[in-house]
């Protein structure tokens, strides 16, 4: 390749450019990744592969000789089978259950999950009657997850859509690099809850742990009780009536209004400071951090 100036480059086009440093203009060709909605579909909101079930339809697993695998396996088959509320028994806090399941379902189970339950879903509704283990609902997309009892930690991970809701209370770093979606909590939670997150909004009616929204990019995050301390750059403002009519409406949803309303709520949100951190002298990050 012949050395040209800066001056000489400039005067080149971006495809002699290209050329120039070895790169190549061709069209790549391949199995395009995008999913084709057809506008005159009744619903557009599925996968072109997803089952056609009947919430109707009704059928049972039992797990307790299962594993998961098997069990995961058998969740597909009845809804390629038409079924749309299926209820697992005896899960006995087994891992990864319900999960990656891309499809309106009802999908109800009697007992309580181990680590990463209906993790990486998109679409159906889960109720879950006992506990459930680290990780649920990580990666959730769309629909809604109720679990009546406890959480363990990092709970709805990484969640970009849809409605997580634990009745109880949660351990530590719920939310974390959380991108969309609601979570609702009815008890306490841990430390680092709301840890780098990003949109969304999470709602605790109890208390809330140590640094908690520690370095949120934005989204909104309510407490109902006292907070241990906040993170870097999460601060407090003012609760509108928007606010409040939005927490009245969604907590009503899940027959989870505390006592005394919403009125008392405290707001916390992002400050901003760090949203151009890698720009500011070590003097300016000292004092944000």
């Amino acid at each position: 390749m012949a050395h040209l100036t800066d001056a000489e480059l400039k005067q080149l086009t971006q495809e002699d450019r290209v050329k120039i440093l070895g790169m190549t203009t061709e069209q790549l060709t391949g199995r395009t990744m995008a999913i084709e909605f057809s506008p005159d579909e009744e619903t557009r909101f599925q996968y072109p592969w997803a089952p056609d079930v009947d919430y109707n339809k009704r059928t049972e697993i039992d797990a307790d000789h299962k594993s998961t695998s098997e069990v995961n396996h058998a969740i597909r088959e009845q809804m390629a089978a038409g079924y749309g509320t299926i209820v697992i028994k005896n899960p006995r806090g087994k891992h990864s259950l319900g999960v990656g399941i891309l499809s309106r379902l009802n999908l109800i189970f009697e007992g309580s999950l181990g680590y990463f339950g209906v993790g990486l879903i998109d679409g159906p509704n889960v109720r879950i009657n006992g506990r459930v283990g680290w990780s649920c609902g990580e990666n959730m997309m769309s629909g809604t997850i109720i679990i009546e009892k406890n959480a363990g930690s990092t709970f709805g991970a990484a969640i970009r859509g849809g409605d997580l809701v634990c009745k109880g209370s949660v351990g530590s770093r719920t939310g974390i690099d959380m991108k969309g979606g609601t979570i609702i909590v009815g008890g306490d939670t841990g430390a680092l809850s709301g840890f780098m997150m990003q949109r969304g909004r999470m709602v605790i009616c109890g208390n809330a742990g140590k640094n908690l929204g520690d370095s949120m990019y934005d989204g909104t995050i309510y407490v109902g009780g006292e907070i241990k301390s906040l993170g870097v750059d999460a601060v407090p403002t003012e609760l509108t009536q928007l606010d409040k009519d939005w927490l009245n409406r969604k907590l009503n949803i899940y027959g989870m209004q505390p006592e005394k309303g919403v009125e008392h709520f405290t707001k916390i949100v992002a400050g901003k400071q760090l949203w151009n951190y890698d720009n500011l002298e070590p003097t300016e990050k000292k004092l944000i951090l």
